[in-house]
């Protein structure tokens, strides 16, 4: 059975179409990069999966059973615009999330409670090679190493899956290679589910084990807007089995 399931899935904007037609299996721990054009949908879809938004027609379901109507802990979000707290350091960055979680009243843990978590997010920042910056606070930080802590947040409550929009587009591509190296030691680390947006398609077949393509295989020349995208490729991505740690999925070509 698939970990995650998407049937039949519509969306669109004040009546004009979105995405169309999406039909997907993913299995526990697939890497899914996605691409297409600007404009194809691809951050909609992260944002349905996170129930940023709901779909006008069709399902989600993880386990069989439907997606949670509203964003939870199970699914992690980064985006390319950094998300962290100016105002916090990078250790209380990554205590606030579980904080608000567990105390939602409070806003705070105590005693031992708080000792635990605060192990826990050290033990993260060690992973991503933050542990020497715990203090410091994201306004002296680099862009790469705000992008780790934003990372950092995302798995800070270990979610099972992991959405990324196009989290290294604003780096340079000497960091964006050692953020790739980061984010795939994370992956096999963790074993979640990945769904990660990129306009970079040596990046989407470089980091992930499944390559979905998104574009409109639908046109209307008097009416450019009257269809939406939906995945007209769905490539499987053999990488080296020394650094996969799941298989690619069901491949094929769907759409049309």
């Amino acid at each position: 059975m698939s970990a995650l399931s998407v049937h039949d899935l519509w969306h669109d904007y004040d009546g004009a179409p979105v995405l169309e037609r999406i039909n997907l299996e993913v299995d526990e721990g697939t890497f899914c990069t996605i691409v297409g054009a600007s404009g194809c949908g691809k951050s909609t879809f992260l944002r349905l999966l996170l129930s940023q938004e709901q779909p006008r027609r069709g399902d989600i379901l993880v386990d069989a059973r439907p997606l949670p109507a509203e964003p939870g802990p199970d699914r992690g979000v980064v985006f390319q615009r950094y998300s962290v707290f100016p105002h916090l350091t990078v250790l209380q960055n990554l205590l606030l999330p579980t904080e608000l979680t567990t105390s939602r009243w409070l806003g705070r843990r105590f005693g031992r409670e708080r000792r635990r978590a605060a192990a826990e997010a050290e033990e993260l920042l060690a992973a991503i090679g933050l542990d020497a910056a715990r203090d410091r606070y994201p306004n002296s930080l680099s862009g790469g190493m705000q992008q780790r802590l934003a990372i950092a947040q995302a798995l800070v409550l270990r979610p099972r899956i992991l959405l990324l929009d196009e989290p290294f587009g604003a780096l340079d591509p000497g960091t964006r290679r050692t953020m790739h190296g980061l984010l795939d030691d994370i992956w096999r680390r963790y074993g979640m589910t990945v769904f990660m947006v990129t306009h970079d398609l040596e990046e989407g077949f470089r980091l992930g084990t499944r390559l979905l393509v998104f574009d409109k295989v639908r046109h209307d020349p008097q009416a450019p807007e009257a269809y939406g995208a939906t995945i007209t490729y769905d490539l499987p991505i053999h990488r080296d089995a020394a650094t996969t740690v799941a298989g690619a999925g069901n491949g094929g070509q769907q759409g049309g």
